[in-house]
């Protein structure tokens, strides 16, 4: 899985909503939906290039259009 570096949380879920997600729910971790999947982000600065990664693979893009949309 191709690394993407550190982002704030706030970047990711402003990113993921222009991608179609919605926040579902928020507390420790914000709960985002896009009616098929649903993704969490840890309400980390910054999230782990690691979980960034399986973050974006689980909401089904690819790291360049993450990147994009960034």
């Amino acid at each position: 899985m191709p690394k993407i570096p550190g982002v704030n949380h706030l970047r990711a879920i402003k990113a993921l909503e222009k991608a179609g997600f919605e926040v579902v729910r928020q507390g420790k971790h914000v709960v985002m939906s896009d009616g098929l999947h649903f993704i969490t982000i840890p309400h980390h600065n910054p999230v782990n290039a690691l979980t960034m990664g399986g973050i974006v693979k689980d909401a089904g893009l690819t790291v360049e259009q993450f990147r994009q949309l960034l």
